[in-house]
């Protein structure tokens, strides 16, 4: 029912070899949900569903909050940053995590349960960064380069974040561990 029973039910199936659960399906579900626990509005205020209800410019285009950090503030940067070009986004995200956020990382990963993700944990971080998100918008509001700016480094990390995350869950779930199992950063 929730995006942190998602991940941890779905980390029991891949555990679980004799699970009914296809393990295609289930790895799935699990990457996406990881990816989704990382974007704060999706740990946003529920009354509004996680910024949906909010009806926002995003310079001259109508959109809604949820929208603006769900695809917005990553289009923009795409353009304005890296011609357009994922891949050149991608490695600007992974020299952030070998160099930037390098002392962060390996406390991004770790997890002291035995039995279950730590998904809980990431859900409260999103939460936080959440309110953050919703400071100076109104119904209606116009929102610029102030907020693109202030966005971006939060997007930016939540992005790596889930897949330092993912990739630790994995190796959990699979047995590898970070030399010889998934890397979010090669």
């Amino acid at each position: 029912m929730c995006v942190v029973g998602a991940i941890n039910n779905y980390t029991a199936a891949l555990k679980d070899s004799s699970s009914p659960f296809d393990p295609t399906e289930s790895l799935m579900f699990l990457a996406h949900f990881v990816g989704d626990v990382h974007q704060p509005l999706h740990c946003g205020h529920t009354d509004d569903l996680g910024g949906n209800t909010i009806v926002v410019h995003w310079y001259r285009r109508k959109t809604n909050l949820h929208h603006v950090w769900d695809v917005n503030v990553i289009e923009t940067a795409m353009k304005d940053f890296y011609g357009n070009d994922q891949s050149t986004m991608i490695q600007a995200i992974q020299q952030n995590i070998t160099e930037e956020w390098a002392d962060e990382e390996k406390k991004w990963e770790a997890c002291r349960s035995r039995t279950k993700t730590c998904a809980d944990k990431y859900a409260a971080e999103s939460a936080k960064l959440a309110c953050t998100a919703y400071e100076g918008v109104d119904q209606d509001s116009t929102l610029e380069d102030d907020y693109f700016f202030a966005a971006l480094p939060v997007v930016q990390k939540r992005i790596a974040q889930g897949g330092v995350r993912l990739a630790a869950i994995l190796n959990r779930i699979f047995g590898g561990n970070s030399r010889s199992g998934f890397r979010a950063v090669d």
